[in-house]
Order: C-alpha cells, then sequence, then structure tokens
C-alpha cells in the first residue's frame, strides 16, 4: 500500500460560505490549529489577481501577498499550498518557490481547457512549486476524455493529479471507476487526490471508498473542518484523520481540528451554515449546475417538484454542468406555456365569487376573542368565507386560500374548494383553482409573500370591489400574533411596528380599486374606520 496523506483546504473552499473574509486572527488561528494537528497539507487560500489584497481575507493577488498573512507562521511539517482557478492568476504574480511561502499549487480547472491549463501547470512546476492537476466536475469526463488527459498529465508529471467531485454527484463505485483508470494510466510516480462535496451526503463515504482502495502510489484526500466549504459542504477533516488514525495508524491531533471548529468556525456555521440540503440535492439529482436551481427559484412560482421537473428536462447534456442562461429561460418559458397560464383559474373564480358578500378569515387572536360579532356577521350577511392557510373549528368556510406547502399539509380535508399559488403541490389530484404566486408578491423584501396581501391583490385583479376581513389584527412586538402560537414567524415581534406600517400603506392603496373593511380590531387600521355593520 501507497502512503496516505491528508490535506485540509478550509481556508480555501470554506472561502465560498464567507467571501473568504475569515478575519486575520481567525486566518491565523486556524492556520496554527490544522499544523498542531499533523495534517500533511494545509491549503490557505486561493490566488486570484483580480481581487485586492486584504489581510483579512484568504484570496490573494500573489504569492508576495500570502507571505504578508502567514509568513511569520511556523509551518513545522506541514507542506503549505496555494489554489489557483485556471486563468484568474497570471504567472507573473508567484515568485518562485524558493522565494515564496508556499511549497505547492493546486490548479483547478474544466475539461474543455484541459490543454491550455496542463500547460500552465507546467509553467508553475518550472517555478520549482509542486504542483497539483485538478480535474475539476471529474463526472463530466468520458472515458476517452479522462485517457486524453492523463497524456497530458503524464507529459507535465505534476506532483499529483486530483479527482474533483464538483457537483457532489459521485456514488463510491462511480468514484472508483475513475480512479481506477488514472491509477492504471498515470505514471507511479504521480500521486491520486480526491475532493468530495456532500449534494449526496456522500462526501466522507466517498472519500472512505478512495482511501481504502489498494494501490501502491501514494494518494492524497480532502476534506475541511467541520465539512465547511462550497455548496452542500465537504468531507469532514476531523472524520477523515479518525479514519485514518484508526486504520491506517496515523497519528493525527483531532483535539486541534476541534479547538479549531469550536474557535473559528462554528461562528460562520451559525450565519451561512453549509451542509446537505434540497437546494444541493435537486442539482445533484439532476446532474446540473446551481445557477439553473437558482434561476428557477427566483422565479417565485415554481414548485419544488416544478423545479425537479425543470432541471431534469435541461439539454443536451453538456449545458447540464455548464450554466446557460438562454437555456434555462427557453425551458422555463415552454414548461409556462404548457402548464398554462392562471387565466382560466381567475376566470372561474371570479364567476363564483361575483356579487357576494365575501369575508376573509385569517388566524389573529381576535378570530376568537370577537367571535360573536363575527358569527352574527355571517348569520346576517350569509357571506362566501375564505379562510387563509388554514381551516378554522368554529367558522363553515367556502374557500381556503393557501400559499404555503407545510401550512397547507397540516390543512384537514374538507368539503371547501382550494385556491392554492403556483408554489403548492396537489397531494392528489388538482387544486380547484391555482394562481402565478410571482404576481402577488410584494416588492418589499420582508414582507413580500404576506397571504393576507396576496389575496387581496388576487381579488382586486379578477374586479372584486368589497371584502370584509376579520382575524387580521396586525403584529405585536409584546404578545403572540395568532390564536395557535406553533404559526408565529420568528421574526414578526422585533419588526411589528414596520410591518404594521407596511400593511397600512399596501391597503390603502388597494383600497382605491376596492372597500376594504375589518370586523375585528386590526392595526392595520385605525379604530374609527372599523367596519360597524348592522346586525
Amino acid at each position: 500500500m501507497g502512503e496516505v496523506k491528508l490535506l485540509d483546504c478550509t481556508l480555501r473552499d470554506g472561502g465560498y460560505v464567507n467571501d473568504w473574509k475569515f478575519g486575520h486572527s481567525n486566518l491565523v488561528s486556524i492556520f496554527e490549529r490544522l499544523v498542531d494537528s499533523n495534517v500533511d497539507f494545509v491549503e490557505i487560500g486561493f490566488l486570484d489577481d483580480r481581487r485586492p489584497f486584504d489581510i483579512d481575507r484568504s484570496i490573494m493577488p500573489s504569492t508576495d501577498c500570502v507571505d504578508k498573512i502567514y509568513g511569520s507562521l511556523d509551518r513545522k511539517q506541514a507542506q503549505i499550498l496555494g489554489m489557483i482557478d485556471y486563468g484568474t492568476c497570471d504567472i507573473s504574480n508567484l515568485k518562485p518557490c524558493n522565494e515564496s511561502y508556499l511549497d505547492g499549487i493546486r490548479v483547478i480547472f474544466k475539461k474543455h481547457i484541459m490543454h491550455q491549463a496542463m500547460d500552465y501547470c507546467r509553467q508553475v512546476k518550472e517555478l520549482g512549486y509542486k504542483v497539483f492537476a485538478q480535474l475539476v466536475s471529474i463526472t463530466s469526463y468520458t472515458d476517452e476524455e479522462l485517457l486524453q488527459l492523463v497524456d497530458l498529465v503524464n507529459a507535465v508529471k505534476p506532483y499529483a493529479v486530483s479527482m474533483v467531485d464538483t457537483y457532489g454527484l459521485l456514488h463510491p463505485d462511480e468514484l472508483l471507476h475513475y480512479y481506477e483508470i488514472l491509477d492504471k494510466n498515470v505514471d507511479p510516480k504521480i500521486q491520486i487526490g480526491f475532493h468530495a462535496h456532500n449534494n449526496f451526503q456522500l462526501a466522507y463515504a466517498n472519500a472512505l471508498a478512495f482511501i481504502e482502495k489498494k494501490t501502491n502510489r501514494d494518494i492524497v484526500v480532502d476534506g475541511t473542518l467541520y465539512g465547511m466549504g462550497k455548496s452542500a459542504g465537504n468531507a469532514p477533516l476531523e472524520l477523515l484523520a479518525m479514519r485514518l488514525n484508526n486504520k491506517f495508524g496515523m497519528a493525527y491531533d483531532i483535539d486541534s481540528m476541534l479547538e479549531s471548529i469550536e474557535e473559528s468556525v462554528m461562528d460562520f456555521y451559525k450565519t451561512s451554515p453549509w451542509g446537505y440540503k434540497m437546494f444541493f440535492y435537486l442539482c445533484a439529482l439532476n446532474k446540473c449546475h446551481p445557477n439553473y436551481v437558482t434561476y428557477y427559484q427566483e422565479k417565485q412560482n415554481l414548485s419544488v417538484s416544478n423545479v425537479d421537473q425543470l432541471l431534469s428536462m435541461i439539454e443536451p447534456e453538456d449545458k447540464k454542468l455548464l450554466y446557460d442562461k438562454l437555456v434555462a429561460e427557453k425551458l422555463y418559458n415552454q414548461f409556462m406555456d404548457d402548464e398554462g397560464s392562471d387565466i382560466e383559474s381567475k376566470k372561474r373564480l371570479q364567476k363564483e365569487l361575483w356579487n357576494s358578500s365575501l369575508l376573509i378569515v385569517g388566524p389573529g387572536k381576535n378570530i376568537k376573542l370577537q367571535s360573536e360579532k363575527v358569527s352574527n356577521y355571517i348569520k346576517e350577511k350569509k357571506p362566501i368565507v375564505i379562510s387563509i392557510n388554514y381551516i378554522p373549528e368554529s367558522i363553515g368556510i367556502n374557500y381556503v386560500f393557501t400559499t404555503n406547502s407545510k401550512r397547507y399539509h397540516d390543512m384537514p380535508k374538507g368539503s371547501y374548494k382550494i385556491i392554492a399559488t403556483s408554489n403548492v403541490e396537489c397531494r392528489n389530484g388538482k387544486f380547484d383553482f391555482k394562481v402565478d404566486r410571482a404576481n402577488l408578491l410584494e416588492s418589499n423584501e420582508e414582507i413580500k409573500d404576506n397571504s393576507f396581501l396576496m389575496l387581496l391583490k388576487l381579488l382586486k385583479s379578477i374586479g372584486i370591489k368589497e371584502v370584509s376581513c376579520a382575524g387580521f389584527d396586525g403584529y405585536s412586538d409584546k404578545e403572540d400574533n395568532y390564536f395557535d402560537p406553533s404559526m408565529e414567524y420568528g421574526f414578526v415581534k422585533s419588526e411589528a411596528k414596520y410591518l404594521n406600517k407596511h400593511m397600512r400603506k399596501v391597503i390603502a392603496d388597494i383600497k382605491n380599486e376596492m372597500d376594504i373593511y375589518f370586523l375585528t380590531y386590526s392595526a392595520y387600521e385605525e379604530l374609527e374606520d372599523v367596519h360597524d355593520a348592522a346586525f
């Protein structure tokens, strides 16, 4: 068996979480803890001449700037690496290795520029650095293309060639297939590396499959503290160290890693958590670039299953991992045409609600505290009753307007009809009415998807001229805002005054075209404007 070496890239890959702004004290602390942990390689960040030097950031324009941050630190046994995304750092920004703090440079590149990138690797090697050729998106290579790359690698003879599972698509058997091609054909003196991502919750499992595959050559496995890194994160360094200690007799100091996680990493996790998420699962499931998911989510009117459908339709194959906005737009427009607009739903809803008294029911505490007033109004006016995102216990409703998948899931079945926004997917069959969510949203980010405002806008759009409302108390910074406290959103109390002010403003604008009356107390209206129906 060859030697297994452990490489930490927290200060580089972890920088995607915080735009590489760790803060100078954290850069120093993480570096020193990693050196104390006895890892073989510490990657200290990106070399990128598009970015100005910042002593608080681990993305630097030149090797000179590496010295400004790390030059005075004791590296002990560790070998120090930087990374270059080919095309982002001119060779002139690299001093010869014997004049630099760095021992090696990793160069990442996609397969369509493999020839130019490997020539760049040759130039870096001539400066005396240990060069790692990092194969971005290893899953995009056919076997034939990988063999073409091997010919280039064997000609340049870098220190290592590494498989990068950029989008977290690999399963262990697939990883081992690529690994075996490289192991069989790459010069035996060149090390092979592996860098995992966790979109399928397989980063650690894949890394174990890699290090436990028998080979006579030396190999390098990547990890980051607590898995910190791009998209779903990476294989956790502390787990890899544990396995290497237990199975291979290594002597990595895991306590030093844990101290660094507690001192420096957890604060970033609390503000910008990484790890397995629906977003990254969708990317990996459909073998596509994350920008496609972002593009479709920003449309604001697609359910998660709609997004999954769209991603599965991306073609040709080579467009999946190379984001093309024109492809995304064309698919979206085609999908919306096929699905149909909400015009038909709105026409039917207009016909059913036209010339009727309407009562909208919300979940505020006053729906119970002033229940007698509401009951009297219903007896007197016999309105069509529309509740929002819940089913009242003591009020018979005709329709429910739902904008939230979780709230829809919690609703008991009944004889009411459902008006759903396009981001909510029906459990069985189809909703009675489905309307485009995007057209009902507010421009204000804090309150853009308030379901009450969305329903008012929908009713206005189909020509409704008058509605009465109950159970829309407004927001309080002191008391529970709903009769059921579990419905409370965490941010509401701290923003109560601002939210009430904004709601009053939007409702006032809607009132220019539709009369809105409140049966129960509401902070959205002045007291003298509350509807005083004759009962």
